[in-house]
């Protein structure tokens, strides 16, 4: 071997070391994307009205202006609305995961004539608007009585939701058959079954479509705003329509510091269950 060449095996290793870097590379610019805007959201809280509004762009705050999180905070009843918010959130959240559950065991083990294409009818669902069912949907409520109340909420989370029940009806197809055979051995209908074999095996599906569940209706901004009133209005809408000047002006750095402040539960439900809701996504697909 002369001074100039390569061990036998050092090609290999030089070509994974360049592929692992441009994969690193190409993670960390990717990463940055998606951090990007959310930084920008905390620089803006920090920043003054002028300094916002200021050409060209003022990067960073010459000062940090921390005291626009504690008047974001005291202006408006913040714990209030993000008690509404919380209930709507939770109420919606158990709910459509439990019924979603349900069907989705419906759609995976039992037989029915049709039974495909309903599935098809419920998966083509999901790509209508939500704009198209929301003018409808409100007349119903109205008739009922319900609006100003919680109980739309209540409804829409015993309705299931097409996506949920994808992910279930997914994870339940890969379950043994002999499970709930031996259930039925047993003497176990499919009601037992599913409580007490199923479900209890389902816990990754179950945590990422409860933080699912929990951030669609934590960021849902349209329905509050139509269905609910103002001592029942939800922190998101609050943060986009109460801080404002006398003439009606947008308060952007106070927008921007509440807004950081109303991402944070989101942020905390996903550190928290992050491994059951990975693990949820992953074993879905899995058959």
């Amino acid at each position: 071997m002369t001074a100039t060449s390569l061990p036998p095996n050092s090609a290999p290793r030089v070509r994974v070391r360049a592929d692992r870097l441009v994969l690193y590379t190409v993670l960390v610019a990717l990463t940055g994307l998606f951090i990007g805007p959310f930084g920008w959201l905390i620089l803006s809280g920090l920043k003054t009205p002028a300094e916002l509004a200021a050409s060209p762009v003022h990067w960073l705050p010459t000062d940090f202006q921390w005291q626009n999180f504690a008047d974001a905070f005291n202006l408006i009843d913040f714990l209030g609305y993000a008690r509404n918010s919380l209930i709507i959130a939770l109420i919606y959240a158990v709910l459509v995961t439990l019924s979603s559950a349900w069907v989705g065991f419906g759609f995976a083990r039992l037989e029915a004539p049709g039974k495909k294409t309903l599935f098809g009818v419920l998966i083509g669902s999901m790509v209508l608007p939500q704009m198209i069912t929301l003018l409808p949907t409100y007349l119903i409520f109205a008739k009922l009585g319900m609006v100003d109340t919680y109980w739309p909420w209540v409804f829409w989370g015993l309705a299931a939701a097409p996506y949920l029940v994808f992910l279930f009806r997914q994870f339940f197809a890969g379950l043994p058959r002999e499970l709930e055979e031996a259930a039925i051995v047993d003497g176990c209908g499919y009601g037992m079954i599913f409580w007490r074999i199923f479900l209890p095996q389902s816990w990754p599906v179950l945590s990422a479509s409860f933080v699912i569940a929990f951030t669609w209706s934590w960021g849902d901004y349209i329905a509050p705003q139509l269905l609910l009133s103002t001592d029942k209005l939800t922190l998101a809408v609050a943060v986009m329509t109460t801080y404002v000047t006398s003439a009606g002006t947008p308060v952007a750095n106070l927008q921007a510091a509440a807004s950081v402040m109303y991402v944070v539960p989101i942020l905390l439900i996903f550190l928290i269950a992050q491994r059951g809701f990975v693990a949820g996504m992953s074993t879905t697909g899995l058959k």
